[in-house]
């Protein structure tokens, strides 16, 4: 079966991304259980190093599994909102179908928009506490060198309204910013790098 590729932060990522763990589980945990039952029949006992082998095998299939109900626990973008919020994205760069992720909370940010040193999210999610979520990944992007403010917003008019704002003030929010190109990256702006490293706080 031949998955449409839809890269991290893109539209449709999560709906890929669940079919292509979904496979690799399948498989990660298909061979050892093959490898344990095919030898026990052979040898007509499970008292073998094959099981052993089995055993030890199905571990990364294990962990296989939980990406799986990881990935299931994020919330892909319903398309209507999709279109909605696509319409004021504009020259924004932006990112969609993210799950973040940290050891206290976690949520489903459905959006996010960077220009500058402005980062603003949107979340769907009625039980996301948006203050912390927002905190907690402006300092880890400030970390990593990007000195933005980060702002997740659960409502969707107000997100879509900062959107054309930030299309309207596009220039200037991205006045005089010093960027020195990542060398991994070479053809990436900064909003781009900013985006690349919020991708990386999510699944």
């Amino acid at each position: 079966m031949k998955l449409m590729q839809t890269n991290k932060g893109e539209f449709g990522y999560l709906k890929r991304e669940r079919k292509r763990k979904i496979i690799i589980a399948a498989i990660m945990l298909g061979v050892p259980v093959f490898i344990f039952i095919s030898m026990w029949i052979y040898l007509g006992t499970r008292n073998s190093i094959w099981t052993i082998i089995a055993l030890v095998g199905s571990l990364p299939g294990c962990k296989a599994v939980v990406d799986v109900i990881m990935v299931y626990l994020a919330k892909p973008v319903d398309p209507v909102l999709y279109k909605n919020i696509h319409a004021h994205q504009g020259d924004l760069v932006m990112a969609y179908e993210m799950y973040m992720t940290f050891y206290e909370k976690k949520c489903t940010i459905d959006a996010i928009a960077v220009c500058g040193n402005t980062v603003v999210g949107y979340t769907s999610d009625p039980k996301a506490d948006t203050n912390f979520m927002a905190a907690e990944a402006q300092k880890l992007v400030r970390k990593n060198g990007y000195k933005v403010d980060v702002k997740i917003l659960g409502e969707l008019r107000p997100f879509l309204e900062r959107l054309d704002s930030m299309n309207e003030h596009k220039e200037s929010l991205e006045e005089g910013l010093r960027f020195t190109p990542d060398p991994r990256y070479p053809d990436f702006t900064r909003d781009e790098m900013v985006k690349h490293v919020i991708l990386n706080l999510c699944i």
